[in-house]
């Protein structure tokens, strides 16, 4: 009976430290670029996915832009227009310059956190570079010619390239173009994201215009664009997911997107098509660059 007792008394005690654990669980954030109400440079904030919690982590001359997550979370590696590549802590501390080449932009992570890809101009349109996380030994991929914005996850490292999807060796650079995609290689091949399992990838492109479109002034009509969909693994041709919106990122297990629309942040479940959306306090939320999921 003393013997019951006391394991009654062990479970209990390790299923209080198991609810514990679990409610200590750490805040996941999403980071995003913004810009204040009173105007100035765009800056780089973090919030909740329930859009509360918010905090500004960049305090920069120009715009800083295109925040990514390492892998474990503990580290953003993002762009200050002008400067380069640089990274930071979730909380926006311990900045440091990886590169000092003004025009170096979209840094990508490989999945191990040890290497960090990203697009740097050259005569030949922007090429794909691939760096230590600390910023040394910077090499450019010679088969990845005028490539867009790139996505390193398990499966590889991606990018838009003349229309198509390519994969890349990060090692040799030998490129192989994944047919099937139907990326508008006129507009958009910059802004494409690829699901982690790389069945799906969303990218930004023209679309014809619709009654109710803005015009640009004295009648004449401004371009207009769309966030495509296209589901890789079913073949299917890309279908417009939302109008007049800016690039999206994929969760870290591939569930949901984010993008921002219209100044509010857009979450999106892909399984049951719900949106969730919030606005960021008074921030004017910029679309030129997808917001961060923290994994």
């Amino acid at each position: 009976m003393v013997m019951r007792r006391v394991l009654l008394a062990l479970l209990v005690v390790v299923g209080l430290a198991a609810v514990s654990a679990a409610s200590a669980a750490p805040t996941k954030y999403i980071v995003f670029t913004a810009q204040a109400p009173g105007g100035g440079a765009e800056q780089i904030y973090r919030t909740t996915l329930s859009g509360k919690g918010l905090k500004q982590l960049t305090k920069t001359t120009y715009a800083s832009v295109a925040p990514a997550f390492a892998p474990d979370g503990k580290h953003i590696a993002f762009v200050t227009l002008g400067s380069g590549i640089f990274t930071m802590s979730p909380d926006g501390t311990s900045v440091h310059r990886l590169t000092s080449n003004g025009r170096d932009s979209f840094p990508t992570w490989s999945p191990d956190g040890k290497q960090i890809a990203f697009l740097r101009p050259s005569a030949n349109g922007w090429g794909v570079y691939v760096m230590s996380a600390t910023g040394k030994g910077a090499r450019r991929l010679p088969q990845a010619p005028s490539a867009g914005r790139p996505t390193w996850n398990t499966r590889g490292l991606f990018i838009p390239t003349g229309g198509d999807l390519g994969k890349i060796d990060a090692k040799t650079g030998r490129l192989e173009k994944l047919y099937g995609a139907q990326i508008d290689a006129a507009v958009g091949a910059d802004e494409t994201a690829v699901a982690p399992d790389v069945s799906s990838l969303v990218f930004v492109g023209a679309r014809k215009p619709v009654p109710g479109d803005k015009g640009c002034g004295e009648g004449v009509a401004c371009p207009v664009f769309a966030l495509y969909i296209q589901n890789l693994a079913k073949h299917k041709a890309p279908t417009i997911l939302v109008r007049d919106t800016g690039p999206a990122s994929y969760s870290p297990d591939g569930k949901r997107l984010a993008f921002v629309t219209e100044k509010r942040m857009e979450l999106w479940t892909l399984a049951t098509g719900k949106f969730t959306s919030f606005k960021a306090g008074k921030l004017l939320l910029a679309n030129d660059t997808p917001p961060a999921w923290q994994p």
